[in-house]
């Protein structure tokens, strides 16, 4: 008795056929761990979105809402900035104590004192260096940390640690893991935004999703021009309507869905998915939102001139509009970092201290400054001895960062280091400690927000840090 009519099948389809059932079991079995609510391994479908940008709960309630980064790339001198360190004019010109100075160090050099000098400020009495007088208004509502640490005082490594947890590229970045694990408010911009003139050293690794789903990966705008019809190429479609591109996106969309359900579950097509929805939707609100011709004359003279200035106000418009993240780099390349000579740190404070504090004052008359934290340093510090006459070497065993509002306690100094600057040797913090704050903060649990990728979950923190309570407000 003849059986049932089947299909023809090809030698090459059926080879097609199999070869793509196996990979797509092992792909299964890998999205079946990795999971959406707040970052954590989940198996249940039930929690996935439909938009991977859209929303989502923390794991439990945060202080703050959103996070810009003023990255002072190049690693600005501490003891120059935050961390006052009046014994070093005792020891001016002498080599470093054995006790203090790291054996393993090339270039050695000889004790240097700040050539600026510190000063007392607001009501905490914290002391700022001249550099800052604008900052220095503005101090009681900043936490000061002064002990912080990473494990390199090479560029590279240490741009990469600050900005994504390793030292080895390439793991997602900061921004990159918090729109992962909370998604965004605002469906009509990207939810991590990185401003830089150019690129920073290590460049467009610092910004990026590696493993996580491409949606999360942070979008780079050179605001070296600020013309919002030129500061997000291909933002305008020259040659169809607002509705034929609604159509020919829904096309596209339906095409995409149809392709998605053959396959299954698959995280990374379903990003790619939300992705073109963004780009679609960004050419109606993208231009607003950089469009800073719109402030009053009295804002943008808060915020000063230029490149860094116009770009701390575009973080704080992306900030009331719903953005996640947004860093904001100081310049192109590494312009913090002075060999040669360290009064250069002059010129880029007085290119960064009026946008600096016109950011916060401007954040808080606004009531924005209590669910934003604004965080405030480099990838390393700088050593208390010369490099050459005048300048300092790169130095990673203690610096200073500030943060400022997003729940964290104004007017106050969190760690030291030795009399002379060398090391952190109270309250240390390392950057994975860092994060794991700063997740705290956003209400993720740094232990929690994994993602399963190649046999193993990752975090940002990988299997290290710890949240500094002290700093909580």
């Amino acid at each position: 008795m003849a059986g049932p009519k089947r299909s023809p099948v090809t030698r090459r389809q059926a080879i097609a056929r199999i070869g793509g059932g196996f990979g797509a079991l092992g792909l299964a079995g890998a999205f079946a761990h990795a999971g959406w609510l707040g970052g954590t391994a989940q198996a249940d479908e039930a929690v996935v979105p439909t938009n991977p940008l859209a929303a989502r709960p923390p794991h439990f309630p945060p202080r703050a809402t959103r996070v810009i980064f003023l990255f002072m790339n190049g690693g600005p001198s501490h003891i120059d900035t935050f961390d006052p360190k009046p014994k070093l004019r005792q020891y001016a010109g002498k080599d470093a104590p054995a006790s203090m100075a790291n054996p393993n160090r090339k270039k050695k050099g000889a004790i240097m004192p700040s050539p600026f000098v510190f000063a007392k400020h607001g009501q905490s009495g914290i002391e700022v260096s001249e550099l800052f007088p604008e900052v220095a208004t503005c101090v009681d509502d900043l936490c000061v940390i002064r002990s912080l640490y990473t494990d390199n005082p090479n560029h590279e490594p240490s741009l990469l640690m600050m900005n994504s947890g390793n030292m080895q590229p390439i793991r997602p970045s900061l921004g990159s893991w918090l729109t992962f694990g909370l998604g965004s408010e605002n469906q009509n911009l990207p939810g991590f935004v990185v401003l830089c003139p150019g690129k920073p050293v290590v460049g467009p690794q610092l910004w990026s999703n590696s493993f996580l789903p491409g949606v999360f990966q942070g979008t780079h705008i050179n605001n070296k021009s600020i013309d919002p019809e030129r500061i997000i190429r291909d933002i305008r479609n020259r040659h169809l309507s607002p509705a034929a591109q609604r159509e020919q996106v829904d096309l596209l969309q339906q095409l995409n869905r149809v392709h998605l359900e053959a396959r299954g579950r698959d995280e990374p097509l379903e990003a790619r998915i939300a992705s073109l929805e963004l780009a679609y939707r960004m050419q109606f609100e993208a231009r607003e939102a950089f469009d800073v011709r719109s402030e009053s004359p009295a804002t943008r003279a808060l915020y000063g001139d230029g490149q860094f200035a116009d770009a701390c106000l575009i973080a704080r418009r992306l900030a009331e509009r719903g953005v996640r993240v947004t860093q904001v780099y100081y310049g192109n390349d590494q312009p913090w970092d002075d060999h040669t000579d360290i009064l250069n740190h002059r010129d880029h404070a007085r290119k960064s201290d009026r946008a600096v504090a016109g950011l916060l004052k401007d954040l808080k008359a606004r009531g924005l400054l209590d669910e934003t934290l604004v965080i405030w340093g480099g990838e390393f510090g700088r050593t208390p001895t010369s490099e050459g006459a005048k300048g300092r070497d790169h130095h990673s065993t203690g610096f200073s960062m500030w943060l400022a509002g997003g729940g964290v306690r104004g007017g106050m100094v969190h760690g030291e280091t030795d009399e002379l600057g060398f090391n952190a040797v109270t309250n240390r913090m390392h950057v994975h400690d860092l994060h794991a704050t700063i997740l705290h903060l956003m209400g993720l649990d740094h232990e929690k927000l994994t993602f399963r990728f190649s046999g193993r979950d990752f975090r940002l923190t990988d299997v290290h840090g710890s949240v500094a309570t002290e700093i909580l407000a």
